[in-house]
């Protein structure tokens, strides 16, 4: 590649570091501009929101987060199905209740991701509940709401949801996670379809794990369930895992078991910087021609597609500490704000809030690093970025796992969240405070 073809490269990976050309960069991504060399979400300025909310800030986009659950429903329209959004990758209520507004169904993991969804008017019919561990406590809550299926993982979750099922003299419906051994090639923390993963019920006993549910009184099978892991960016994975299921449905048929729906589990990965993810009119293209055979009603439980890329984390740098070996920009967000970078080793892009940088300032390399005590708090290694104290530094593919994760580590409290529609804007979660940190504990007084 020439060096005038690097120059208009949208991002570069150089041996100094990676360089990502912002105003090219944006365009690949919804909502998204610089407008007047300024970085906008939709019609607002960031230079307004951080004016106004400070920063950290989590900023959201209304409009992206419709985009994507449109394209996950418009794809797969030929067919019955119900897209649950996967609360996990972002609980803000506002978030959901967008969603719910939309029609979405909800995939769940907790009575507290329960509790917020119907805060948020969803449809209880439309709730799945997943997860590996569920108590007894959030059994009878989620049967009380009406929820529509439980993903059941694991032989003795049968029992017990019978059990409480029992108890409350009602039929739990359930379809059972069956995990098919097949590797979704992503980062091993998030890959969850694998036979040493915990998740779900061998593929090789879930026959039988079937026709026990199908003895237990208080149980009603209604589907199938299967996810292998997230941030995915091929179908082929996909692909291998509706055949294994496609073999268990025919099978399942054999002894008599009628299923209503197949669960596929989540959806496509991201581009954070320069990922190669096929458009979710490929994946539904590629699923279609085996889901229309089938004939069941068909569910997915998309996360991250549906609001990564909704969101971006605002910061400023505070401090810039150049040293022999490499430079560091201190920013007032880190890995209690977002921890992705710091336990997945993610790579998120970086891109400055204005297009021009300062006068004086020339490009070095960078890492983007927080204030907690810890080697490990980076957000960024390596960026090639003219820097001056001051800046606004947006991270962009936030709007996932990012608040979602966060902490009070080092007693530091959460950022704000806003959400941006047009060019209206609003707090949709206020900055925590210092006193919130401790109000909730008190003082030993028993001596």
């Amino acid at each position: 590649m020439s060096i005038t073809d690097l120059s208009q490269a949208t991002v570069q990976h150089t041996s100094n570091g990676l360089r990502i050309n912002p105003e090219s960069f944006v365009k690949k991504l919804p909502t998204l501009s610089y407008q007047q060399g300024r970085l906008a979400i939709e019609e607002v300025s960031t230079q307004q929101l951080v004016q106004q909310y400070g920063t950290p800030l989590y900023v959201y986009s209304k409009k992206a987060v419709l985009e994507a659950y449109q394209a996950y429903s418009d794809s797969f329209a030929e067919i019955d199905h119900q897209i649950c959004y996967a609360v996990k990758a972002n609980s803000n209520l506002a978030v959901l209740k967008v969603l719910a507004e939309a029609g979405a169904g909800f995939d769940l993991v907790s009575s507290g991701e329960l509790a917020r969804v119907l805060a948020a008017g969803a449809d209880p019919s439309k709730i799945v509940f997943s997860g590996v561990g569920k108590t007894v406590a959030e059994m009878k809550a989620a049967l009380q709401a009406g929820i529509g299926c439980f993903n059941v993982e694991s032989l003795s979750e049968l029992d017990t949801l019978n059990a409480v099922a029992a108890e409350l003299q009602v039929k739990a419906p359930i379809s059972i996670r069956v995990n098919p051994d097949v590797d979704a090639k992503t980062h091993p923390y998030i890959s969850t379809g694998l036979k040493d993963n915990k998740f779900g019920i061998s593929h090789d006993v879930a026959i039988n794990a079937y026709k026990h549910a199908d003895s237990l009184e208080h149980l009603n099978i209604v589907g199938i369930d299967c996810h292998i892991g997230s941030q995915l960016t091929e179908i082929d994975p996909f692909v291998a895992a509706l055949d294994k299921v496609c073999e268990l449905i025919e099978s399942l048929k054999q002894e008599g078991i009628e299923l209503e729906h197949v669960d596929l589990g989540g959806g496509l990965g991201v581009i954070y910087i320069d990922e190669q993810v096929a458009e979710v009119s490929e994946f539904a293209n590629a699923l279609l021609p085996k889901l229309k055979q089938l004939g069941l009603k068909v569910f997915f439980e998309p996360g991250r597609s549906i609001v990564a890329n909704a969101g971006v984390l605002l910061t400023k740098v505070e401090v810039l500490k150049p040293t022999e070996h490499k430079n560091f920009a201190i920013v007032d967000a880190a890995m209690n704000d977002l921890i992705r970078p710091a336990l997945y080793q993610a790579e998120m892009a970086v891109i400055p809030m204005s297009s021009d940088p300062k006068v004086g300032t020339e490009e070095q390399s960078w890492d983007i690093v927080g204030a907690v005590c810890e080697t490990g708090d980076f957000l960024a290694k390596k960026r090639l970025l003219s820097l001056a104290v001051g800046d606004i530094l947006a991270i962009t593919g936030a709007g996932a796992y990012g608040f979602v994760m966060s902490s009070n580590y080092n007693s530091r409290p959460r950022p704000a969240e806003v959400m941006v529609s047009g060019d209206k804007h609003q707090v949709v979660r206020k900055r925590e405070t210092i006193e919130q940190l401790f109000e909730t504990e008190s003082f030993f007084e028993l001596d």
